[in-house]
């Protein structure tokens, strides 16, 4: 028996050990949500068209490998203007606007660094010419493309004819296209959901809520899967041995609300500033964890998760909130979003539930709950330190 639990000792040990090297060794796992994320905003007007183009920094180092020319991992705007051409040429080659299969040359309006849920944004503003009626319309990214594991998303917003339409263009369908009618008069957007260019969403008169339902499920999967934070803070509450019907209220509580506060936020009804969001989502991971290292009982969890689950919505929010979604595209996209983030919280719940259950089996598994709690302290305070300071 003393031969067994020591192999059980090793064994939880070195998962912890193995975990904590990972989250250390490797920067880029210790943000909230590591994702490669880009917003295109393109107007159709009738004397132009104006298309802006929005793409965190840390991607564009990642990109172009010289153009940190310091490597302190921060864009600057004077290794921008260095590099302003290569860099302009890049962009506008790899997001690409196509009038009837032909390449449209952009003339180039600015270029700037601007800020964004506390991360920096490389912003180019382009004008094309006026586009008409009986034109076909395809917006295409090829950024990452050859990355078969990208995270990389591209939240695309289009305006014509004073509708808006929505996508979110990631994985394999990075293609977006639309034919332009007449204000009043049938227009079909999304083409063949089989193929690549089938993520727009609901354009005036057109039937594609299916193609921009799925892009938003899948949003909402990729989310949740790179918001570490939040996987950890949902770990922290089912690490501690409870009933199953006490599992069951904790993972329905936090689902709750943060679904009130994620559709309150990008309604535009509430908001509080990214940096104090982001920091009470850290604390909440190091309160849980404290708890689950001194309190004896557990058993009314449901009511913390609530509560810290109204914050963590907030923090979900973010994302859909820089999109401006208009109000004809607001509740499918929400809903669809929503839906992609929980189906992904029941599978790792229902994968997590066996490996608990082994683990409270255990003789020392008070000394595991313990142990797991602690690194779980460390990386809420890595957090917490990096969100505030």
């Amino acid at each position: 028996m003393d031969r067994q639990r020591k192999i059980q000792s090793k064994t939880v040990f070195r998962l912890i050990a193995i975990i904590s090297l990972i989250l250390f060794t490797f920067p880029a796992l210790t943000f909230a949500h590591p994702y490669s994320a880009s917003f295109t905003n393109v107007e159709f007007n009738e004397d132009e068209t104006t298309f802006h183009f929005s793409i965190d920094t840390l991607s564009i180092i990642e990109l172009q490998e010289d153009i940190d020319q310091n490597n302190d991992n921060i864009l600057q705007m004077k290794e921008i203007n260095n590099e302003e051409d290569h860099l302009v040429e890049f962009l506008t080659h790899s997001v690409i606007l196509d009038k009837n299969n032909e390449q449209q040359e952009p003339e180039v309006i600015s270029m700037e660094i601007e800020e964004k849920d506390n991360k920096e944004f490389l912003s180019l503003s382009l004008k094309y010419s006026a586009f008409q009626p009986g034109d076909t319309i395809t917006i295409n990214d090829g950024l990452f493309y050859k990355d078969a594991d990208t995270n990389y998303v591209n939240l695309l917003s289009a305006t014509m004819f004073g509708e808006s339409s929505q996508a979110a263009l990631q994985g394999e369908n990075r293609s977006w296209t639309i034919l332009l009618t007449e204000p009043q008069q049938e227009q079909q957007a999304g083409g063949d959901p089989s193929s690549s260019s089938g993520q727009a969403d609901e354009a005036p008169g057109n039937k594609t809520a299916g193609s921009s339902w799925l892009s938003f499920f899948k949003l909402g999967m990729s989310h949740i899967l790179t918001g570490y934070d939040h996987l950890l803070f949902l770990f922290a509450l089912l690490l501690r041995k409870q009933t199953f019907k006490q599992y069951a209220l904790i993972v329905t509580s936090f689902t709750v609300a943060h679904s009130i506060t994620l559709s309150l936020a990008v309604l535009g009804i509430m908001d509080l500033p990214s940096k104090f969001v982001e920091s009470m989502i850290a604390l909440s991971i190091i309160y849980v964890a404290v708890e689950n290292i001194f309190r004896k009982e557990v058993s009314h969890r449901w009511g913390l998760t609530f509560v810290f689950g109204l914050i963590h919505g907030l923090g979900f929010a973010n994302i859909l909130q820089e999109m401006n979604l208009s109000k004809g595209n607001l509740a499918s996209a929400l809903v669809s979003f929503n839906i992609g983030i929980e189906v992904v919280q029941i599978m790792i719940v229902l994968l997590l539930l066996p490996l608990l259950t082994y683990l409270h089996r255990l003789k020392d598994s008070s000394k595991y709950i313990k142990y797991g709690s602690i690194v779980i302290i460390l990386f809420g305070a890595f957090w917490l330190f990096e969100r505030l300071f």
